[in-house]
């Protein structure tokens, strides 16, 4: 990709006129920029600017000759770092025992805890949105009172959800994702993060994949999708999650919370809690462990429970 280094402005135009001077540098064959706006620069006065980049000095002086402009100013654009500049603005995010910072917050990682480091990128998730977040906290939750072993996110972005269970339970960890994107950046991050050995991530629409069966009952699945597909995937989702295991479920609404929690309890799932971030809800179920009764013998009139030789099981 080429890139531009220098502006050839035209300051102090009216709208007009800066439209007609973009116009201009669009349609002259002669000429190519890699680009052309136009800016408005002093609203009160309304006043505009057209601004023309190019790659080389050269190309903006050729430029300002052949379209005869005389009050165009050539300058040279900032090197600037803009992916390092734009990530100064992602402040890190504690959840719980997580702390999950960018590159550039690496010597901001605390003592103790969970440091995960996932920079933003070509997929989605770094723990910044309130639906990534809810599902760190409802993790630091569930990790108080059991640590689950096998474990599936399902639309695993940058894999951070995947990353951090991996982390904090020292248990391998399927991640999936329909975006393939999504797949390699995850590779990227558990190396990143140290557990690479831990995290195996598949490109899957769904729950289709033979990974997801192989691997399947699972004590924990994360799916931090979009109300409909979490509908979609009840049925499913609830058939490899194993006796007492959990699911947490984000990427929905408020005004969606009634909508996915219906279908997950009409597929024999308990709700166990709702989180709230602004108007981002987080879901926590879990499938519940079905008791085993012994069954009932009739001895003449009396009626008792067999607890020795020939206890039969439901």
């Amino acid at each position: 990709m080429t890139m531009a280094r220098v502006i050839l402005t035209i300051p102090a135009l009216s709208l007009a006129a800066a439209e007609e001077t973009a116009i201009r540098f669009e349609n002259d064959f002669r000429i190519e920029p890699l680009a052309v706006t136009v800016n408005e620069t002093d609203e009160a006065e309304n006043l505009w600017e057209t601004a023309a980049y190019f790659s080389t000095h050269a190309e903006a002086e050729e430029a300002q000759q052949l379209l005869h402009l005389p009050a165009g100013v050539i300058s040279l654009l900032p090197d600037t770092d803009w992916v390092k500049h734009s990530l100064e603005g992602l402040a890190p995010v504690v959840a719980g025992r997580f702390f999950l910072h960018g590159s550039h917050d690496r010597e901001r990682r605390r003592h103790g805890g969970v440091p995960l480091e996932i920079d933003a990128g070509t997929a989605f998730g770094t723990g910044h949105h309130g639906t990534t977040t809810g599902c760190l906290l409802a993790l630091d939750a569930l990790l108080k009172r059991r640590k689950p072993k096998n474990i599936l996110d399902l639309g695993c972005g940058t894999g951070v959800l995947a990353i951090a269970a991996a982390q904090a339970t020292k248990q391998k960890t399927l991640a999936t994702d329909v975006d393939p994107e999504a797949v390699r950046v995850t590779i990227l991050n558990a190396e990143l993060n140290g557990v690479s050995p831990l995290v195996q991530s598949v490109t899957a629409p769904g729950l289709k994949h033979t990974k997801i069966a192989t691997g399947a009952p699972y004590d924990l699945i994360f799916a931090n999708i979009l109300a409909r597909p979490l509908i979609s995937l009840a049925q499913g989702l609830a058939s490899i999650l194993a006796p007492g295991g959990n699911l947490i479920l984000s990427g929905l609404t408020r005004d969606q919370v009634r909508w996915v929690q219906a279908s997950y309890r009409n597929r024999g799932m308990v709700s166990t809690q709702t989180l709230f971030l602004g108007n981002w809800a987080t879901l926590i179920f879990t499938n519940p462990v079905k008791q085993n009764r012994p069954k009932l013998i009739h001895s003449g009139h009396s009626l008792s429970t067999a607890k020795g030789a020939g206890w039969e099981l439901d």
